[in-house]
Formats: structure tokens, sequence, C-alpha cells
């Protein structure tokens, strides 16, 4: 449910840039976007299939997959808008805003968002919106000061792909579940984040705040070391402690739902504890262990998955009351 930049959400630099669709421009420039590909369908099966968490289990119903992976394509393409290429931060935010003008045109172009329209043309534009606002903040604010302020970014760049999801299985709007749906995509952001921390450093963007960096003595130094200094190995400890308790007050959303949304939401719940396994397996080392901490094992989701199913399921409480996760949640416009 969160971002795959996210994310989102575990994917190389190299499988994400399968997003960017073939032989479209999106703003003046041909580096504002990546180079055009000719099996852009098939590049964003791989992206896909590189996440943490699984997109569009085969278990699901048709519909619900092709709704799924419809989402999926253009959040995808979203990011990779934000991310790839060689562009300048002004033609990113304008191959941005073009594509934000696509989405609300009555015929889309772009042939991720005419099958948007085609298999799911009830969704929203809002969510995008959000996670087009998410993108354009990247070419524009390289690194937050807070903790609360990342929260504020991952409430543009990862809750609304829970949103999306919920609204994919026509799960009536509520409150308490939104919250819920909120913390396990803000969880699933964070993780995603901590095992790219040498990938986006090559970004120019830091998703450890900065004020937790200077608790545990890191520099924006010790982020260009070949290997992760052992103040640096406490923070991605710490902080990979702090989304799993995120994950764990989002997890109640599970036993909230029925039927395939329980069990799709619940992947995604797995896929985040499988993120984090990964980190704990390099006890927080990811510059010189940056793939193996970018590495989810297929195992660690299915072994996590069943648990997940269970323990969200609380005996003898009564159907329709939800417990309510604590999670601090600023305006979205808080972070810009």
């Amino acid at each position: 449910m969160g971002r795959g930049n996210g994310t989102p959400v575990g994917a190389s630099a190299g499988v994400r840039a399968g997003g960017a669709e073939a032989g479209r421009r999106a703003a003046p420039g041909p580096s504002a976007v990546v180079p055009a590909d000719p099996t852009g369908a098939d590049r964003l099966r791989a992206a896909e299939a590189a996440e943490n968490f699984p997109v569009a289990m085969r278990v699901l119903p048709a519909r619900c997959r092709r709704r799924l992976r419809a989402v999926y394509d253009v959040v995808r393409m979203i990011d990779d808008l934000g991310d790839e290429g060689t562009g300048t931060p002004a033609e990113r935010i304008a191959a941005l805003e073009a594509f934000r003008a696509d989405l609300h045109a009555p015929a889309p172009t772009r042939p991720v968002l005419r099958r948007l329209a085609q298999v799911a043309p009830d969704l929203p534009a809002e969510p995008f919106d959000r996670l087009l606002d998410a993108n354009v903040l990247d070419q524009q604010r390289p690194t937050y000061d807070t903790w609360d302020a990342l929260l504020g970014y991952c409430a543009l760049s990862a809750d609304p792909i829970g949103r999306l999801v919920l609204a994919i299985f026509d799960v009536p709007a509520d409150g308490e579940i939104e919250h819920a749906s909120d913390a396990v995509c803000t969880a699933l952001q964070l993780l995603e984040h901590l095992q790219d921390v040498r990938e986006d450093r090559g970004r120019g963007r830091i998703y450890l705040p900065a004020a937790d960096r200077a608790a545990f003595g890191v520099t924006e130094a010790d982020l260009d070391r070949p290997v992760a200094s052992a103040e640096l190995r406490a923070l991605v400890r710490h902080e990979t402690e702090r989304a799993e308790q995120l994950l764990d007050a989002g997890t109640p959303i599970v036993g909230a739902l029925d039927g395939w949304a329980r069990l799709a939401v619940a992947g995604y719940v797995a896929g985040g504890r499988a993120a984090a396994d990964a980190l704990h397996r390099v006890d927080g080392e990811v510059l010189g262990r940056a793939v193996e901490a970018a590495h989810s094992r297929k195992r660690d989701v299915l072994r996590h998955l069943p648990a997940v199913l269970l323990q969200s399921r609380r005996p003898g409480r009564p159907r329709g009351t939800r417990p309510r996760p604590d999670l601090p949640r600023p305006t979205p416009r808080s972070c810009r």
C-alpha cells in the first residue's frame, strides 16, 4: 500500500526506470523522462515483481488484479517522472504537471491513464494528485528536519495509495479504517526509504530526518561512505523499529476488512514485515550491503502472511468495532 519509490514501494533504479512509457515525452527536452522502451509493459511487470509486497496476488479475482495493476502502473509512471532520467528539477516538475493535465483530461493520451480509465473509471483523481504533489516536492526539498515533517511527506507520497486500494475493493469510507491504512502505507514508505539510503543519496535526497541524524552523530558525509558507520547502522535500526511500530499500529485494519480486501491488505502488511526482516539481516548496513538490505525475500512475505491474517482477527471482538492506531498525522501542507 506504500509508494514504490516506494516505497513504496524495493525496486532498483534500473528496474524502476521501466515505469516510463515507450516513446512519450511529457515535458520539453528529452532528458525529462526515461528513454523510450519498446517493451514498456514488460518492464512495468518487472518493476512490480521487484516490489516489497505483492501488488496483485494471483489468487485475487481477475477484475481486482486488473484494477490494482492499472493503479500501480500510474503510480510507477509518476515516480519514474520524478526519479529517473537526467532532467533538471524544473524539467521534472514540468513533466509531472504535464502528466497531471493528462490525468484530468477528458480523453487521456498516455497508455497508463487510458488503461486506468478503462478498468477503474470510478477511482478518484485526488489521491493521484497527492502523489504528483509528493514528486514535485522531491524536486524542491531534498531532506526533512524532523520525524513529523517526514510523516507529512508520507501523507502525500504513500497514504493515497492505501486509499486507492480501499476504493478498488469498494470499502466504505471510514475514518478509523483510513487512519489504519495510512499507518500501514507510511510504514511501507519509511521501510523502503531505509532500504534505499544509498540510492536516494545518489539522487540528492535524504529521508533520514536531520534531527535524528544529529542525535545519532550521523553526518551527510557518512552517507557517502562505502560502508555504513556504527552510528548510521544504529540510526537505521532505530528508524526501522519506528516503522515497525507504525506497521503494528495499522495491522488491525486487516481484521476490519472482509473477503478479498482482507487478503490483499494482509499481503501488503506481510510485505512490510519482510522489508523489516531484510534490514534486520544486514543489521542496518544499508551502504556496503545495499542490495541485501533492499531484497525482501518472498518466502518472508509468505511466512508472515498467515500470522498477519490470524493475529489481526481478534476473537470475541464485536463486528464493526475497530481499534484506533495511535498515529500522529500532520496535515500534508505541513511538509511543504
